[in-house]
């Protein structure tokens, strides 16, 4: 099966200023708060554990990310969790994963399992899509 929707964040705020990432890099550690409002076949919201590393200098970066997100998918309703990373340039994407995790989802997403992928187009618009199972 598959869902595809938009989404917008709604907030994206640090979760601890002082916490310590470990050595200093040439690309600084920071892990952030993010909440996010989905529409379209992916319609609900999620909060999301965002960790990333970038120079600001060159746009030049990446991040890793837990989301748990709740509300519908392909018409169908409950929570889940899923895992998704990439390596970015501004908006351009590569190495990208988007993995749900095994065992996370309730509801009528109970046993969902597979992965999907995130896009920035030109304008602004983050997309997103999971390709996924159900048991029957």
């Amino acid at each position: 099966m598959q869902a595809s929707g938009t989404f917008t964040v709604e907030a994206f705020s640090p979760v601890d200023p002082h916490m310590d990432t470990g050595p200093v890099t040439a690309t600084s550690v920071a892990v952030m708060r993010m909440e996010k409002q989905f529409t379209g076949d992916v319609a609900g919201r999620s909060v999301t554990v965002f960790t990333y590393a970038l120079d600001a200098a060159t746009d030049v970066g990446g991040y890793i990310a837990m989301e748990s997100f709740e509300g519908m998918l392909g018409g169908r309703s409950g929570t889940f969790n899923f895992s998704h990373s990439a390596t970015t340039v501004g908006n351009v994407r590569s190495d990208e994963s988007l993995v749900i995790i095994p065992s996370s989802g309730t509801g009528e997403l109970t046993g969902i399992s597979g992965g999907g992928g995130i896009a920035v187009d030109a304008d602004g618009t983050h997309r997103i899509w999971f390709d996924y199972k159900l048991p029957a």
